[in-house]
């Protein structure tokens, strides 16, 4: 099954029937659907490198993060300007307080580049469904919110196996003091714990968070186009029901900026609390 069908049906399967994948017919509100996600291809059609208007945008969003990455460090000054102070604040924030605060200083260091590409990138991929012009978050491709729980994953095995070697596995399914009688049973579960469900809930819990906050989001400014150019136009006074929405709409996109930091903060120290745990000598 070619991968974009293979994700449309994933998302689907999760947010049907709440968000049907129907044609809207003249003149009637629809709200929003998955198919949003799965756009023509706009760009370099029929070839490996076909791009449409989400793939772009997370294109977009990846050298916007890089550009602006470069112009906070590129001329660092002992007497900072504001968006000096506001760069190394948050650097520092992740550097800190996610890496250094939960794998210490030295084991930090090795994990740090790693750590803040995730979190600045998650960041950039989520907010543009904020941002007007673009307004669709590409984490909500399950595809890329997959991609970055496998490297969490490869990365804390790697971890764990460089530190521990192959014990790094006994370490990480038998629980010191279990009794000897359901220690096999315990076994399991921390297996399946430990290398089945992290990274398959690191992937849902970012992809269903932005799809649903896009589609929220959607849903109001869909509300508000449709009272506004085909209620109001036709002399209907309920159409003034899209001042409403419109607000509505206002509302939940402050609070997607705010979700966009949390997930990319909760994807990136959570990764960093697994290599800590691949690290630890024991549970």
């Amino acid at each position: 099954m070619p991968r974009p069908i293979l994700e449309k049906a994933l998302l689907a399967s999760i947010f049907l029937p709440t968000f049907m994948l129907s044609e809207c017919p003249p003149g009637e509100f629809c709200g929003p659907s998955v198919d949003e996600f799965f756009p023509e291809p706009i760009l370099f059609a029929g070839t490996p490198f076909e791009l449409n208007r989400v793939l772009l945008i997370r294109v977009i969003a990846f050298l916007a993060v890089v550009v602006l990455l470069w112009l906070a460090t590129r001329a660092l000054k002992v007497v900072p300007g504001r968006g000096q102070v506001a760069a190394e604040f948050i650097l520092g924030f992740v550097r800190q307080g996610i890496v250094f605060e939960t794998l210490g200083e030295r084991d930090g260091k090795r994990f740090l580049p790693l750590l803040m590409t995730i979190f600045f990138l998650t960041l950039g991929l989520n907010l543009t469904g904020t941002i007007p012009g673009l307004q669709i978050p590409s984490t909500g491709l399950i595809g890329q919110a997959l991609l970055l729980a496998v490297i969490a994953y490869v990365t804390f095995i790697y971890a764990g196996i460089r530190r521990h070697g192959l014990k790094f596995f006994k370490n990480a399914t038998v629980l010191p003091g279990v009794p000897l009688l359901i220690m096999p049973i315990i076994a399991i579960l921390e297996a399946l714990s430990t290398f089945i469900i992290r990274p398959v809930t690191l992937t849902l819990r970012l992809t269903m968070n932005v799809v649903a906050g896009h589609m929220l989001l959607a849903l109001c400014f869909l509300a508000t186009n449709f009272f506004f150019f085909t209620v109001l136009a036709q002399g209907n006074f309920l159409g003034l029901i899209g001042v409403g929405t419109f607000a509505f709409g206002v509302a939940f996109t402050v609070l997607e900026i705010f979700v966009a930091a949390l997930q990319a903060y909760v994807f990136t120290i959570l990764t960093a609390i697994y290599i800590q745990m691949a690290l630890a000598d024991e549970h």
